[in-house]
């Protein structure tokens, strides 16, 4: 009886080891899947947490050399308008305005303008009348040649009739070259220069013909050249004397950047007549902008400071090349070293003894693959990579040290996973 219950027993143990796995369950094997080292960056995500990407670039990076420096306005940048005369003025524009050529700045009325057509017209009444009376004189004196009579006070009269009408005339032609001069120094670049004839042009006028002189009573100022408006000195309205500044302009797109060396790197800007102009970090701007310019030396250097100053003149204008903004001159040698494939320092971070950075999945722009970084050469902004990279390829910039966290544990990469749209990271299960 014993030994038949022992044998069930036996029975009923190997029935259960010979049963199937219940439906659904996996083994070890099966739920251990290889890691993956993409993360997902869908655009929710790249906007909570701020990444941003950069180009890789072939560049320079054996020998070249950054100066730090700042744009400034070349000296014909800047444009003074002044009075010529003293009187009232009255402006047509405001500051920062932009201008075109031809455009009115201001208009002033001026007293001495006045005297001035008064003496235009004076002169050119003065001449007129005396030839009237030269005219009439001759004709007398024409009409006792032919009765054979002479009058010596007659003849004497023409004479200072004659020297009244020189004198008349080189008054008005003073006066008239004093107007056009005058007006000329604020007319339209574009249009005709004033002579004295067409200053004394009959021109209508409230239904007369009137000489144009005496149509103009304020004078006008027109803009030389397109540009902006920097400062106003004068209240609107107010009286200024000769000479007295009353608005200043600039071009704003004639910028020159200048940037000090030392003077031991001399030798090394020798030969080079170009470079680049590359903003500061963290600035907003794109961290592969760049702009194309020419490098001047300066004429001297500073020998209290051991420095040299460097010229260089943009060829193209980013919008953040400013009067002022700070950047760096690039000059890289044209003889030595080779081109290599380069990303932004900034774009490497250390996770444990390995140096990372993320590229972005050529075949999927959401996601960012982690790639272990073989460095080389470093300029102290770009650095080489030497593997897992291509020209074409993007990089993480702003951003990197988020990922490198979300798929690093203990210095090792984890498996895949996502970003949810809050920044938080979440790794696949499988």
């Amino acid at each position: 009886m014993k030994s038949s219950l022992i044998l069930a027993t036996l029975l009923l143990v190997l029935a259960s080891c010979d049963r199937p796995p219940p439906t659904g369950a996996s083994t070890h094997e099966e739920d251990t899947e290889a890691p993956t080292n993409r993360v997902d960056i869908p655009a929710s995500v790249r906007g909570n947490l701020g990444i941003t990407f950069a180009n890789v670039e072939r560049r320079i990076l054996q020998d070249s050399l950054r100066v730090p420096g700042s744009f400034e306005l070349e000296p014909q940048a800047r444009r003074e308008y002044r009075l010529s005369l003293p009187g009232q003025v009255q402006f047509e524009v405001s500051q920062f305005d932009s201008v075109t050529p031809g455009a009115t700045l201001f208009r002033f009325l001026s007293s001495e303008w006045a005297d001035l057509k008064g003496r235009i017209y004076l002169a050119a009444t003065g001449s007129e009348q005396a030839e009237l009376k030269l005219g009439a004189l001759r004709a007398r004196i024409d009409a006792l040649v032919d009765a054979s009579l002479r009058n010596a006070e007659l003849e004497a009269e023409v004479l200072m009739l004659q020297a009244e009408i020189i004198r008349h005339q080189a008054e008005l032609g003073t006066a008239l070259t004093t107007a056009a001069n005058l007006l000329n120094l604020f007319r339209d670049p574009a249009g005709p220069v004033l002579t004295e004839d067409d200053l004394l042009a009959p021109t209508p006028d409230t239904g007369a013909t009137v000489p144009l002189y005496q149509t103009i009573h304020w004078i006008e100022a027109k803009a030389a050249e397109s540009a902006v408006v920097e400062s106003i000195a004068i209240t609107d309205g107010a009286f200024a004397d000769a000479g007295a500044i009353v608005l200043t302009t600039v071009d704003p797109t004639r910028l020159r950047f200048r940037a000090l060396a030392l003077q031991s790197d001399l030798r090394r800007f020798e030969n080079q007549p170009s470079a680049r102009i590359v903003p500061a970090q963290g600035e907003g701007g794109a961290i592969n902008d760049s702009i194309k310019a020419t490098l001047i030396p300066g004429l001297e250097a500073d020998p209290s400071q051991r420095t040299l100053t460097l010229f260089a003149e943009p060829e193209e204008l980013l919008p953040w090349a400013r009067p002022g903004v700070a950047a760096f001159l690039e000059v890289s040698p044209s003889s030595t070293g080779s081109p290599v494939l380069a990303i932004p320092r900034s774009a490497v971070v250390k996770d444990g003894i390995t140096h990372v950075f993320f590229k972005r999945d050529p075949m999927d722009p959401n996601k960012a693959i982690r790639v272990e970084a073989d460095l080389g050469t470093y300029d102290g902004r770009w650095i080489e990579i030497k593997s897992d990279i291509g020209p074409n390829d993007e990089v993480v910039l702003d951003g990197a040290f988020e990922l490198k966290l979300a798929t690093s544990v203990s210095g090792t990469a984890q498996k895949g996973g996502h970003f949810h749209a809050d920044g938080t990271f979440h790794a696949d299960d499988h």
